[in-house]
């Protein structure tokens, strides 16, 4: 199941929170809009290794500081998959 979430943050605090993000790793799509307006959109892999992350995200990351210098405000969309719990899974058998 796939849950999206905003958050406006300003532009200072972009980078920040976009590392964060990533390295929460159940994070399928982020997304950076500016007026309504697509201004950056990351798929990530679910499921990769902490090092292909690390890898990927160093160009992403780049990109991201250099938006975050031209705009005061954004929102980041934010498309995260919900793992289903095991424990309610035993539940229904």
């Amino acid at each position: 199941m796939t849950i999206k979430e905003k958050i406006t943050i300003s532009g200072d605090q972009l980078l920040g929170k976009v590392k964060q993000l990533i390295h929460e790793g159940n994070i399928r799509r982020i997304r950076i809009l500016h007026n309504d307006k697509t201004l950056l959109e990351v798929p990530l892999t679910i499921g990769a290794p902490a090092a292909a992350i690390g890898i990927m995200a160093a160009p992403v990351l780049a990109a991201v500081g250099a938006l975050a210098a031209l705009v005061t405000e954004c929102t980041i969309e934010v498309e995260r998959v919900e793992e289903k719990d095991s424990s309610s899974q035993k539940d229904e058998e």
